[in-house]
């Protein structure tokens, strides 16, 4: 038996409500399907770890979100698929947005391997309000609205926090800064 079939109904409910021990309870009981999952859709046994733990992070920010007991699989499948493809997908808009052929040929000789490692860095290289924003978006799939509500912020700053975190990630990528790092 998975511990996905032993979420009850009143753990979930509890954790839904800000019950910090049913919470913790309920990312114990999921992390060894999560890491099941992991291994199961990473290509990469390296990043398996870190997807465990940015999947932990999402259910933690996002259990409100979970429908039912029943749901919980579908919903943890997904978000582990996104984390294991995040950096193609993160690849894919930055090429799509790349202001130049050239530097879309640039990044083309990149070993995808040595890219991953690079785009890890670029996005570890913004700062907080930078990444959070890009990881909202790019990861968790929210909207523009969503994230200015989650933030606190209005729609055109969240809209601008996640152009200026895209640019600074392609900038980091091309090796046109040093770091990247930004301040807010």
């Amino acid at each position: 038996m998975t511990a996905l079939a032993r979420v009850s109904d009143d753990l979930l409910l509890a954790a839904q409500s800000g019950d910090r021990h049913a919470l913790t309870q309920l990312l114990v009981a999921l992390q060894p399907d999560i890491r099941r999952y992991a291994r199961r859709h990473c290509h990469r046994t390296s990043v398996i770890e870190d997807v465990v733990q940015e999947a932990l992070i999402v259910v933690y920010r996002r259990v409100g979100t979970i429908r039912s007991p029943a749901a919980l699989a579908g919903w943890l499948l997904t978000v582990i698929a996104r984390l294991c493809m995040l950096p193609a997908l993160m690849l894919m808009r930055g090429v799509e947005e790349l202001a130049s052929l050239e530097a879309a040929r640039e990044l083309a000789k990149v070993p995808p391997d040595e890219l991953r490692i690079d785009l890890v860095n670029a996005i570890e290289s913004l700062s907080p309000s930078h990444r959070e924003v890009l990881l909202l978006r790019d990861l968790e799939d929210l909207t523009i609205w969503e994230i200015a509500g989650r933030l606190g912020v209005t729609r055109e700053a969240a809209k601008s926090r996640l152009r200026r975190a895209r640019a600074l990630v392609r900038e980091y990528l091309l090796g046109t800064k040093d770091s990247g790092r930004e301040s807010t």
